[in-house]
């Protein structure tokens, strides 16, 4: 198998794993409702540079302690499941709040917010997902030809996947933005806002009990 044939196969598997929907799609759509466009599409970004770290970290043999350690599985999978938890509570925050005004619409976060804070979410949701390190783990070495190097070939591969993250969030951030008008109503924000909460609460409850 050539580097190519490797990097289109890869493609095809990883992508499968983008356009799944699950707390990194939920963080871009709320991003994008709450403050725009760019955040949205930097929340994504976000998101694929976490991927890139995977990646280099799978590259390095990470990916294999976490698959052959029990113990550092289950330390790591305890924080990652702590932190979605944490940001889920703060989105039912975010919705409780939004809820005890008036119906009507209501002011959005503003779009010169902290693109920083929108890109750190987006970073540490894909990091704090040791599935995401599993899957590397399972999927890279099966596709690094015998004459490349690991390192560089597995950085390559997780570059690939994050090109593909930021480009569906991208999207998804698009089709969002032109409901933004409408989720302005405090109902529909506070759905939003309770929605992507559960979502992250629930997926913290499942890696946390995960046997």
């Amino acid at each position: 198998m050539s580097i190519l044939q490797a990097l289109v196969s890869f493609a095809l598997v990883s992508a499968l794993l983008v356009v799944m929907p699950g707390v990194d799609t939920a963080l871009v759509i709320r991003n994008t409702v709450a403050r725009g466009r760019l955040h949205g599409f930097v929340t994504g970004v976000g998101v694929g540079v976490g991927a890139i770290i995977w990646g280099g970290a799978i590259a390095v043999g990470i990916g294999a302690l976490l698959d052959a350690s029990e113990t550092a599985y289950t330390v790591f999978r305890i924080v990652g499941a702590a932190y979605m938890v944490w940001l889920g509570i703060g989105l039912w925050r975010s919705a409780r709040a939004i809820g005890s005004g008036q119906e009507g619409e209501t002011d959005l976060e503003p779009e010169n917010a902290s693109l920083w804070r929108s890109f750190g979410r987006g970073m540490l949701n894909n990091l704090a997902n040791p599935k995401v390190g599993v899957f590397y783990g399972a999927t890279i070495p099966q596709f690094i030809p015998d004459d490349a190097s690991p390192a560089l070939m597995g950085s390559a591969l997780a570059a690939v996947n994050a090109l593909e993250a930021v480009a569906w969030y991208g999207l998804i951030s698009l089709g969002a933005h032109g409901l933004r008008t409408w989720m302005k109503r405090r109902s529909v924000r506070r759905s939003v806002d309770a929605t992507a909460g559960t979502v992250m609460i629930a997926f913290g409850i499942a890696m946390a009990v995960e046997s």
